[in-house]
């Protein structure tokens, strides 16, 4: 242990221990800018300078390590100077045009001016004046980067992707997408980590408000949302709205008083995709065992796109069958629209994500199966919805509860754990144990897939087969996991991946949190949905059978093959 005293106040940390965590190990808060624990400890901002006595210069408090009879002070008046002056510099290089920004209320950058009491900014503005691509599913302001490297670090250390690095020298130093490609030609996953970690609004997802709102007030469309499983973990969270408020039931109130027609749960498509996923993965199991090459899930369109561009040799060990906003879409605009008596070109399909990703896919080859073009016309995300409901002046708080429409708003537990990451993998086993047995497994039987570790490994007792499977989240871990199955150091039947860490829970299209959003509380809230549904199996979902009774057939039927499944290229 090391014993020092900080704002006079004696602690003892290991060996080892930053000031910064030091300070708040007793209740002292240093802010930062640019830190990410474990992650981004590089001290750019030098916005968390503390005081040392003996030593010349504040030094950073993130990467500064605590040294026995230290004595530090992190609010003196050199410090609050130092500090107020490096914000003051860090502005001016910053577009802070804060009326118009999408990041205005909940920016680090903001919220520190505001703190350190900044009313004059004495230094001239600069602003870099890079072309913006307003038309892909990511935007990067560069007039509003500060250059703290969050968004290289997280896409190097925790994705593992290298899309984003420092580029030229000198003054003309700045981030940008890696080897001077254009971030709409790049490997992108659009898994939207970056965005989500980006402290200022630098980053930032396309915005499709406008052409969402154009739909709800066209007279000759009929508008449809759908709401996908993790959004119900976090649309309170910038509204203000505690867990217990923020439920899915309010959220529909909330979007019926906007005027979608239509609103329903993307848990009942959640369930439809076990259906086939999980009759697809038995059909296949003696292939699989034969190539000793697993099958991968393929609801995470972030995890798709990685298998693209950087193992495309494998594309073929894909589930064949759409993520459940493609299902959706597919199903509504064929099965509904029949229910309905609409012509399905009347028809436009929104669909509300925690996902950036989501809204590359709905433009892909094969996602547009009911011959309408595009399956899903928009996908708005967490925060874009949270937005709408900003312009529609909707107090959550005096909003009652509301039922989704039917029929495609009735799920299963099963269906709503898709959100975190093994969920998928769980509902599938749940499903694959009633298909060979034609009996159901306790709804618990298969938690041990649960958890927030990036890779978990398993083996299931399926009525005396055993059936190895794996569950993976963040596009780091996915590689790693690829390269051993690519040495054939391991060998698994059945795999799930999801390209945020975490799962959709944590996904680039959630409400932004400095240092990260409550991962684990967002996990409670979908398990329990889960344990409080009285239906706990995606094949005993009334909807889902009727689906299969009066249109689809059975899974992987022709009909089924034609609108729920893809062929990966």
């Amino acid at each position: 242990m090391v014993n020092l005293w900080i704002n006079d106040k004696k602690t003892a940390v290991p060996e080892g221990t930053t000031i910064l965590e030091a300070a708040k190990s007793v209740g002292i808060r240093i802010p930062t800018l640019c830190f990410l624990k474990d992650i981004n400890e590089i001290g750019a901002c030098r916005v968390c300078v503390v005081e040392v006595e003996g030593v010349d210069r504040c030094v950073t408090a993130c990467n500064s390590v605590v040294e026995e009879g230290m004595r530090v002070h992190t609010h003196s008046r050199r410090v609050r100077m130092v500090r107020k002056t490096n914000v003051k510099l860090i502005l001016s290089q910053h577009n802070f045009q804060c009326a118009t920004c999408i990041r205005s209320g909940n920016c680090s950058l903001q919220s520190l001016a505001n703190e350190l009491n900044i009313t004059d900014m004495p230094y001239a503005s600069i602003f870099e004046d890079m072309p913006t691509d307003k038309s892909f599913p990511i935007v990067k302001e560069s007039s509003k980067c500060i250059k703290c490297m969050r968004c290289i670090q997280i896409c190097d250390k925790v994705q593992g992707m290298n899309i984003w690095d420092l580029t030229d020298t000198g003054a003309r130093t700045t981030v940008n997408v890696s080897r001077g490609e254009k971030l709409a030609e790049s490997d992108c996953t659009l898994c939207g980590q970056c965005v989500v970690n980006c402290p200022v609004g630098a980053l930032r997802e396309r915005d499709d408000v406008g052409k969402v709102l154009d739909a709800v007030e066209n007279p000759e469309l009929t508008t449809i949302v759908q709401i996908a499983p993790a959004v119900r973990t976090g649309w309170g969270e910038e509204l203000g709205l505690d867990r217990e408020r923020a439920t899915e039931k309010r959220l529909v109130g909330c979007l019926r008083k906007i005027g979608f027609d239509y609103i329903f749960d993307t848990n009942f498509s959640a369930d439809l995709t076990i259906m086939e996923e999980g009759s697809e993965f038995l059909q296949r199991l003696p292939e699989i065992r034969d190539k000793k090459l697993p099958m991968f899930t393929s609801c995470c369109p972030g995890w798709v796109s990685f298998m693209k561009t950087e193992y495309p040799q494998y594309l073929s060990r894909l589930s064949s069958a759409k993520s459940p906003q493609q299902m959706f879409g597919a199903i509504a605009k064929t099965y509904y629209a029949e229910l309905l008596g609409i012509e399905p070109e009347k028809l436009f399909v929104v669909s509300v994500m925690p996902c950036i990703s989501k809204k590359r896919e709905i433009t892909l080859e094969g996602m547009d199966s009911a011959g309408t073009k595009q399956d899903v016309d928009a996908v708005l995300t967490t925060r874009e919805a949270v937005r709408l409901l900003k312009a529609y002046y909707i107090n959550p708080e005096a909003v009652d509860e509301d039922e989704f429409d039917k029929p495609l708003g009735v799920h299963s537990g099963a269906g709503v754990i898709f959100g975190a990451t093994g969920g998928v993998m769980e509902a599938a086993l749940r499903t694959a144990y009633n298909l060979v047995t034609g009996k159901n497994p306790d709804a618990d039987a298969f938690k041990y897939v649960r958890g927030p570790e990036g890779i978990k490994e398993a083996v299931v007792d399926i009525a005396g087969t055993k059936v190895k499977v794996a569950v993976v989240s963040g596009l780091g871990n996915a590689r790693k996991l690829m390269k051993k199955i690519d040495r054939h150091t391991v060998d698994y039947d059945f795999v799930e991946v999801m390209a945020c860490p975490g799962g959709c829970i944590n996904g680039g299209g959630q409400p932004i949190h400095d240092g990260g959003a409550d991962v684990e509380a967002r996990t409670a809230v979908l398990y329990g949905l889960d344990r409080a549904n009285p239906i706990r199996f995606s094949h005993e979902n009334p909807e889902i059978i009727e689906c299969y009774k009066n249109f689809l057939d059975k899974p992987l039927s022709d009909k089924a093959h034609e609108l729920l499944h893809v062929e990966y290229r």
